[in-house]
């Protein structure tokens, strides 16, 4: 029987031509999967109607509650979108690395940003109008069709998410949380599988519905056992097929 694999994504290229201040063009997203159903003219479009925007370590993209402006595409770096609940709890809702879509549900649904997504480290984005961006939609069929591509992976992680704290115990959910990681943003090196979104042990709690010292527990006994390798804000699966078979248990 074949062992289990995880699918990685692609990091086949950098962001491009896009400079803030100066006018991109399809060269700054042509590497990300998410426009590879366009065609060298549409992408060309696309990207001439966005502004490039730098987005420093530690400050936000935009903030919870505010009414949506504009939707972003992340080219280089990461975000870790944080919402607070009426009760004053922090929840991380979802982390975005390169191709990475923010801001597209709050623009279509006409309704305030869920989230506040906050850098990571340095990163550049892409910004478009909503109504530029609901233009290039209606313009181009690959465009849409790729939003709601993006729209349902999203939905589908939701879902599971929900699954999981409601029926999973915890070391499942956080194996299924890293192996999410792995899935947005690892990377092969040699002996395993670099998760290279900059991410805490208490953001894996976040995501997951545990508390930090189960994250820390559980992530130190697997550490013992030759699966994952960590430090601060780093993570490496050293036996990514380990991690599965938790996943996988009943």
């Amino acid at each position: 029987m074949a062992r289990p694999r995880i699918e990685l994504p692609r990091h086949d290229g950098a962001a491009g031509n896009a400079v803030p201040g100066r006018r991109p063009d399809g060269s700054a997203i042509r590497h990300l999967e998410f426009f590879q159903a366009l065609d060298a003219v549409e992408r060309d479009d696309v990207a001439a109607n966005a502004r490039p925007k730098r987005i420093a370590k530690g400050e936000a993209l935009f903030r919870q509650g505010e009414p949506p402006r504009a939707l972003f595409m992340v080219l280089s770096g990461g975000f870790k979108a944080t919402q607070v609940t009426p009760d004053g709890h922090q929840v991380v809702m979802r982390v975005a690395g390169p191709g990475g879509l923010a801001g597209h549900v709050s623009v279509f649904t006409e309704k305030p940003y869920p989230a506040t997504p906050v850098a990571v480290t340095d990163s550049l984005v892409l910004a478009w109008e909503a109504q530029t961006f609901t233009a290039l939609m209606a313009r181009y069929p690959a465009l849409s069709l790729a939003v709601v591509r993006d729209m349902g992976r999203n939905i589908e992680e939701a879902h599971a998410r929900l699954r999981e704290s409601s029926t999973e115990r915890v070391e499942r959910r956080i194996a299924h949380g890293i192996l999410r990681l792995a899935r947005q943003s690892g990377r092969r090196i040699e002996n395993g599988v670099e998760i290279t979104f900059p991410i805490t042990r208490q953001d894996i709690g976040l995501m997951t519905g545990a508390t930090l010292h189960t994250v820390s527990r559980t992530l130190s006994a697997w550490e013992q056992e030759g699966i994952v390798d960590g430090g601060r804000q780093h993570l490496v699966l050293r036996d990514p097929h380990a991690l599965l078979r938790i996943a996988d248990e009943p």
